[in-house]
């Protein structure tokens, strides 16, 4: 399919600036919502896990900024009304198909610009950590950038509102933002974009559950 519009508007910002608050008290309100850690000043990328739609609400609230996010586009073409509103709050629509060119393009002049941009590695929802194994896009994009990877970690969405589900119920959540890894440090190694999910994979079994690479769980 076409690869929507992709575009920042008034919409976008004003969403961030006041839905925001909105969303973080509503967040706080249905679940018992705990953040540790803090995004720094400047351009990043983010990676988190992806157990829920209410992922990158969750990123949002813990990360306060105005974050970018990067969906398949074949979420889009069913509901006019959501492709407008997702690419009026910012989405940069990415190809599952074909090599997403047009969004490593729009995702690098975000961070030229200062700006944030969140990927979740395994591609899709999960039933649980470890299900997926991890694409390089983050950190291929940090490197290509030369921006820090930070890596996020969700615990309880897949409890709030799992993949399977229709609605959400309450329940714990808990985030955790890490301290973010240079790109430069990686250079040395053969493959670094390889090298950088290594470490974010070992990053978040530390946060989410023991898992060896093939999704199994790790042994003592």
């Amino acid at each position: 399919m076409a690869t929507p519009k992709r575009d920042v508007g008034p919409l976008a910002r004003a969403t961030h600036d006041h839905g925001g608050i909105v969303v973080g008290r509503v967040g706080r309100l249905l679940t018992d919502l705990e953040i540790t850690g803090s995004v720094p000043p400047g351009p990043a990328v983010l990676a988190a896990n992806h157990f829920s739609f209410l992922d990158p609400l969750f990123v949002g609230v813990a990360v306060d900024r105005f974050t970018r996010y990067l969906a398949l586009d074949e979420l889009f073409g069913r509901s006019r009304f959501f492709d407008w509103l997702t690419l009026s709050l910012g989405t940069i629509p990415m190809s599952r198909e074909r090599a997403p060119l047009g969004a490593m393009r729009e995702s690098l002049r975000t961070l030229e610009q200062g700006g944030l941009v969140c990927l979740f590695p395994e591609g899709r929802r999960v039933r649980e950590w470890g299900e997926n194994a991890p694409k390089k896009g983050a950190a291929w994009l940090a490197l290509r950038a030369g921006v820090p990877l930070i890596p996020i970690a969700i615990s309880g969405t897949e409890i709030v509102w799992p993949v399977d589900a229709s609605r959400p119920r309450r329940g714990p959540v808990r985030v955790w933002v890490g301290e973010g890894w240079d790109p430069d440090s990686y250079l040395d190694h053969v493959d670094p974009a390889t090298a950088m999910m290594n470490e974010w994979f070992e990053w978040m079994n530390g946060h989410l559950g023991q898992v060896d690479r093939d999704g199994t769980p790790a042994r003592a």
